[in-house]
Formats: C-alpha cells, structure tokens, sequence
C-alpha cells in the first residue's frame, strides 16, 4: 500500500505546480491540477457532443494527461525548443508499483498517441483550457489574448480535432467569463436585490 501512498502524495504536489506561463506574464494563471480538472470538464463536454459512451476511460484519459510534468514540469512553447524531456519515463516512474499503474501507462499512451476518439478529444480539451484561460485573464483587463492572438487563431483552426471543440473555440473567442454568474438567479436578477 505504501507505494500507493507515495503516488496520492506525488498527486497532491500538482496543486503546486505553476503553469509556465508566470514566467514571461508575471500575473496568475492556474495551477497543474486546476488545469487538469478543467481538461477533464472540458473532455466530458466534448464527448457528449461527439458521442462518446466510455466517458469513464476519457476521464482517466485526462486525469493522467499531463500527470509527467510532476517530475518533467510545464515546459511553455519558449523552453519546449531547447528541453528535452523524458515524459515517458516520468510517467513510468510516477505509476511505478502502483495499483493503477499498468491501466493508467496505457491510457497515457493512448492519449499521447491522439489516435482514438477519447484522446484526441483530451488533447482538444487541454488546448481549449488555454484559451479559456487567456479569456479569463482578458476579463481581468491582461491583454494576452490579443498578443497570443496569432498563435491561438493556429492552434484553433489547425490543431482541434472535432467539431466540437472547434465550435467551442469559436464561441470562446467572444465570449465572457462572467456570463456564468451575471445571467444566472442571483439575488439581483431574481433575490432581494432586485426589489
């Protein structure tokens, strides 16, 4: 059980793991784990419009997506030019003499094969968080969408795999963060606030 442990452990460090986009931006971006749980919501979004039955396997899918960079860390498109990184056997290691290790390789595998269905909507998924990420960060008044704007538009219109996300990264594109909350009940629209 011990080596379990040790993994649930290795886990819980994720939340400390900043996305590398702090180096150059200086501002606060989300952590590994915020990012992963989000490709997971993201995933489970993109295949029910696809049609995905197993969602179980696409959510592990996305849980182990990026679960390397607890030992091989965020590498931003500056660094990915010149680090090489060992994912494999970070991954490897990380899974080693776990209960869940051989199934979750695999699943890693899988997903960074983007051959199936389930991983090239993981992978759809992860690309979507940036975006939903920069529009947040737009709604704080950081004008990186306009200077990611180049880059974001090729991600969006050569490197989605479904319909799905591409839809999504349309409408993400004019979209606001806040809407979720604004145009929700709350106590203005519907509460005490609104007598």
């Amino acid at each position: 059980m011990s080596r379990n442990l040790e993994f649930l452990f290795e886990v819980g460090c994720l939340r400390h793991i900043q996305r590398t986009w702090r180096q150059f931006l200086g501002i606060n971006f989300e952590s590994l784990s915020d990012h992963i749980l989000r490709v997971v919501w993201i995933a489970l979004v993109i295949a029910q419009e696809e049609g995905v039955k197993d969602t179980g396997k696409l959510v592990k899918m996305a849980l182990v997506h990026d679960l390397a960079e607890s030992r091989s860390v965020d590498v931003h498109y500056v660094s990915r030019q010149f680090a090489d990184r060992h994912e494999h056997a970070a991954i490897q290691e990380t899974l080693a003499d776990t209960n869940i290790g051989a199934e979750f390789l695999a699943l890693w595998e899988e997903t960074e094969q983007k051959k199936t269905l389930e991983a090239q909507i993981v992978k759809d998924a992860d690309n979507l968080d940036v975006d939903l990420e920069l529009a947040e960060q737009k709604a704080l008044g950081v004008q990186l969408s306009t200077d990611f704007a180049p880059m974001r538009t090729h991600v969006g219109t050569t490197k989605l795999y479904t319909e799905t996300a591409k839809k999504m990264w349309q409408e993400i594109q004019t979209a606001n963060p806040n809407d979720w909350h604004l145009k929700s009940k709350n106590r203005f629209s519907v509460g005490d606030w609104k007598k």
